[in-house]
């Protein structure tokens, strides 16, 4: 059996080649994956998400969320940065003050997807 153009150095019992064939078909690209792989490690640490949960409920500046958390505003702002890099939060300046919000629909459905899944 030939995995996408390269010889299969493992032996498998029982291959289903129509299965395999069709998932074969409809797998991204690696570099897709990797990208995907790399969104959701920054759901993995636990300040993102409570900085995430709290601009769920309201738009928010750095202090106010270094507030709500109860941590240091460079803690938040470097989380926040992290977070802008990943494009799940997007930002807007009024004055000297920048207002942090998720960035779009899909990051709220993620974070309300990930709670329904741990609730259940």
């Amino acid at each position: 059996m030939q995995e996408q153009g390269k010889e299969s150095q493992y032996e498998f019992l029982a291959v289903h080649e129509d299965v395999v064939r069709r998932v074969l078909e409809t797998q991204p690209a690696e570099e897709e994956l990797y990208d995907l792989a790399e969104l959701f490690k920054v759901f993995g640490d636990s300040t993102r998400i409570r900085i995430l949960h709290a601009l769920l409920e309201s738009e928010l500046c750095v202090g106010d969320i270094a507030q709500i958390l109860n941590l240091s505003q460079s803690a938040v702002s470097h989380q926040l940065k992290i977070l802008k890099d990943a494009k799940l939060v997007r930002f807007r300046r009024e004055g000297k003050i920048i207002f942090y919000s998720l960035d779009d629909e899909h990051v709220r459905t993620i974070l309300s997807m990930g709670m329904e899944h741990i609730e259940e």
